[in-house]
């Protein structure tokens, strides 16, 4: 049976996301980063809302699509050069993904709602935009925090912390309460909230 535009589009943006030369290890086994990555954004996007539209999963899925392709260190490792970074990185996953979507016949209007999902644009005021936001957050609280939080001093953790629930939505924030933090991480989000 020939796949759907929706299943093209996933699968196009996995074989991107299956050339990433960096390797993380997840239940024994190993993934390329930001394949793993992308799964658990979907993942995560559809147990936070499971009706999700088409053009936001595809936005969660290819969130980070080649992210290897610029490294942070091409750019100054301080705040303005991280930001700059960030920025470039946006419009490298936007114009890529767009690119795939193109190719496989998505119109015009709607390849460009993924890329502004992508681009972040109209954050806080335009719903999917403020979702694919608490999923990024969500995903960086379950998979990455423990591990980020023992390279970082507590003061740093959370500064971080505060900064992540400043761009989440209330019912994404009562999400993050419901993953399984160490006694350790909760003691600092709860620092961070209060």
């Amino acid at each position: 049976m020939k796949p759907t535009r929706f299943e093209a589009a996933i699968a196009l943006i996995d074989n991107e996301n299956a050339k990433d030369p960096n390797i993380q290890e997840a239940h024994g086994i190993t993934f390329p980063k930001e394949l793993l990555y992308s799964q658990r954004m979907t993942r995560k996007l559809l147990q936070f809302k499971p009706n999700a539209s088409r053009a936001l999963q595809i936005a969660a899925r290819a969130q980070h699509i080649c992210r290897w392709s610029i490294p942070r260190d091409s750019y100054p490792m301080d705040r303005v050069g991280y930001l700059k970074w960030r920025e470039e990185l946006k419009k490298s996953h936007a114009k890529i993904t767009s690119e795939i979507l193109e190719k496989i016949g998505y119109d015009e209007v709607f390849v460009k709602r993924v890329a502004s999902l992508i681009l972040k644009k109209q954050l806080k005021k335009n719903e999917e935009s403020q979702t694919l936001e608490d999923i990024i957050c969500l995903v960086f609280l379950d998979f990455y925090f423990e591990e980020f939080a023992q390279k970082h001093t507590d003061e740093k953790v959370i500064d971080i912390l505060k900064k992540t629930m400043k761009k989440m939505s209330e019912e994404g924030k009562q999400e993050a309460m419901k993953i399984q933090f160490s006694e350790k991480s909760l003691s600092l989000i709860q620092q961070a909230i209060a």
